[in-house]
């Protein structure tokens, strides 16, 4: 377990899992500790044992989907969430909380009610980075062949959209975004899963 901030007392009991199968899970774990949590790999259903919420990262959702089925990792973190654990998905981990996914499918674990769609946005050389629209102004998301998501649910609140398309979603105790928000400085979406977890601490 990597030791919270104190200089953020209000979030230093959090204790939050990066799922660290495949993907960006040093980027994720310096958001969290910058935000003042603590964070502990996962790696195995018994390391979920304790947390306070989530993260499932950006990566190659193939790879982390066969990681979570070799570990049987899908149905703990399906009772982690039907629990009330909040969970954030960042790209790939976004297309692996989506009820559907299309264009070379791979199992999800259907926390949000939307179809994700994999690589939507093009290949790795068609990676951009744009300011989104919606609750969290001036919002920085950086798009590396990123999915897109439709067909929100009707329990779905999307919070922030790119050319009409959403990026950053939540339904109840569930956040996803198609974009990195590990990748810049701004930490207000790993704050949303911290004030989730303290939600639920209280």
């Amino acid at each position: 377990m990597v030791a919270a901030n104190p200089q953020h007392p209000f979030a230093a009991e959090l204790r939050v899992g990066i799922v660290s199968i495949q993907g960006a899970v040093q980027l994720h774990a310096a958001a969290i500790a910058r935000a003042g949590a603590a964070w502990a790999p996962v790696r195995h259903a018994r390391d979920l044992a304790g947390l306070d919420a989530l993260i499932l990262p950006g990566g190659e959702s193939t790879t982390i989907s066969k990681g979570l089925e070799r570990v049987g990792l899908y149905e703990a973190i399906e009772a982690f969430a039907q629990s009330g654990g909040p969970v954030l998905g960042t790209c790939a981990g976004a297309i692996l909380m989506a009820r559907e996914v299309e264009d070379f499918p791979v199992r999800s674990l259907g926390l949000i009610d939307i179809i994700a769609v994999r690589n939507a946005y093009g290949t790795q050389v068609d990676s951009f980075a744009t300011v989104a629209q919606g609750e969290l102004e001036g919002l920085r998301a950086i798009f590396i062949r990123a999915p897109r998501l439709k067909r929100p649910g009707p329990d779905v609140e999307v919070l922030a959209r790119v050319d009409g398309w959403p990026v950053f979603i939540r339904q109840r105790n569930a956040l996803a975004t198609t974009f990195h928000p590990e990748l810049t400085p701004d930490g207000r979406v790993h704050a949303a899963l911290l004030e989730l977890a303290q939600k639920r601490q209280s």
